[in-house]
């Protein structure tokens, strides 16, 4: 096979990617917009020695896991709603085998994986945008990197974006413009204005614009200001972040506050939490109340035990469930983090949590943050890398008899559940939630118990 042969391709599955997937002469071939149950003519753009990647041509015969209509209509370059061709119903169906390979291939297929949950917002479900800014035909323009690229679509009406996001992007991209504000040259580190950032409480409707800037200053910030509250009287906090340096990391270190606070407030299960523009918070706010949910039901707390929050980040989790503990600690090793969860315990009157800095895979300093008590019930909600063989061997020496493990990737989760049952846990059922609707990503939620001794 060489690029540019052309054929006729029946799809047969589709991955994580959003890439529908067949085979030619026993190759697997992988091709963007295609769908399960697709027949399709495909043209070769990608030759490798193990696989094929093809451009969709003609649809042939279309799937009946199609919809009806495109979710979104970004350009498919766009690298954001992977499955943007395909029914709702069919997406969760796809994330509950995606997790059930996961588990299948770490050899855990007796595990039961129950079908994905969903809250039930598909679209505007995001309260974080991240916008990079180009100038494109004489204008300053702002959008999304097409997929593996640095290349800028310039678009901002963004389907799973917060509905008011649009119109500020615009209205910041329009003052650039007519004030002779430059975008940012990656290749040659010059212009001023990199990224829009923005972020809204959906229960509260605050919302926060932060510019990041190649500077320390933004010409005219009063005017800016008075500009864009005109736009969007919802906005309570207007920041500018200065990041001077050549990466891919969006945010630099200093922040100033040009309007308003350095924050916005919202709720999570019925607790009020500050939002500051470096601060973690649940992209998707009903799918996080989803989803902690289930961790709790999943504690199943009675009010004597010792909740252990681990990879505690600001708290969320533990806070809320805490009502239900006799004592509430959590643990995380980023300091700023740590602080963050004080203040949103105090903010909420939770007397009974307590956060500490320090590595949660260290059982001395677990034993001596608790003092020597053995924690009844640990939530572990690690990054995507997932956790270690050492925490997990940790909790089994201290004998933790419950562990609930929320996690970001499946895979990760799956190979810590084998190290689980290598270390005397029963894996429970995995509930699986669809947090980030219309992309490739699934939370999922997974109770171990341990026999005490």
């Amino acid at each position: 096979m060489k690029k540019g042969d052309r054929f006729l391709l029946d799809i047969t599955d589709i991955n994580n990617l959003g890439c529908g997937v067949g085979r030619h002469e026993g190759i697997v071939v992988f091709v963007k917009g295609a769908v399960t149950d697709d027949r399709i003519e495909t043209e070769i753009i990608k030759v490798t020695k193990n696989y094929l990647v093809g451009r969709l041509l003609k649809l042939i015969s279309p799937s009946p896991f199609r919809s009806e209509a495109p979710f979104c209509q970004a350009p498919m370059s766009c690298g954001g709603c992977v499955y943007r061709n395909i029914s709702y119903d069919y997406e969760l169906k796809i994330k509950e085998g995606y997790v059930r390979g996961a588990f299948d291939k770490a050899g855990l297929s007796d595990v039961t994986v129950l079908p994905t949950l969903s809250a039930g917002k598909v679209s505007h479900y995001r309260n974080k945008g991240q916008y990079p800014v180009r100038r494109i035909k004489g204008e300053i323009r702002a959008g999304f990197f097409a997929s593996k690229t640095h290349n800028v679509i310039p678009f901002s009406d963004c389907e799973i974006q917060n509905e008011t996001f649009a119109k500020i992007v615009d209205a910041v991209c329009r003052y650039a413009t007519e004030n002779g504000i430059e975008a940012y040259d990656e290749e040659k580190g010059t212009g001023l204005l990199r990224h829009i950032y923005l972020r809204v409480g959906e229960k509260t409707g605050q919302i926060m614009l932060c510019l990041v800037i190649n500077g320390n200053t933004l010409p005219q910030s009063e005017k800016f200001v008075e500009h864009i509250r005109n736009t969007e009287p919802n906005i309570v906090s207007v920041m500018l972040n200065s990041n001077k340096k050549n990466t891919n990391v969006i945010l630099g270190n200093r922040f100033v506050t040009l309007f308003g606070k350095d924050y916005i407030e919202d709720e999570l299960c019925g607790l009020k939490f500050k939002i500051s523009a470096d601060s973690f918070y649940q992209v998707n706010r009903d799918g996080a109340e989803l989803l902690y949910s289930l961790a709790a039901e999943a504690a199943d707390l009675d009010g004597h035990e010792l909740l252990l929050d681990l990879y505690c980040g600001t708290g969320t989790i533990g806070l809320s469930m805490s009502d239900k503990a006799e004592k509430l600690i959590g643990i995380e090793i980023v300091g700023s983090a740590v602080e963050c969860a004080k203040e949103n315990a105090r903010a909420n009157n939770k007397k009974n949590a307590e956060f500490y800095c320090a590595d949660a895979g260290d059982a001395n300093e677990i034993l001596k943050i608790t003092g020597g008590r053995r924690p009844d019930v640990v939530v572990i909600d690690p990054p995507r890398k997932g956790s270690t063989e050492e925490l997990v061997e940790c909790l089994a020496k201290l004998e933790v008899p419950k562990v609930v493990y929320v996690s970001c990737d499946p895979d990760t989760l799956a190979r810590d559940c084998v190290w689980f049952r290598k270390h005397g846990y029963s894996i429970g059922d995995v509930r699986t939630v669809d947090m980030f609707p219309r992309t490739g990503h699934v939370e999922s939620v997974v109770c171990l118990t341990k026999k005490l001794q």
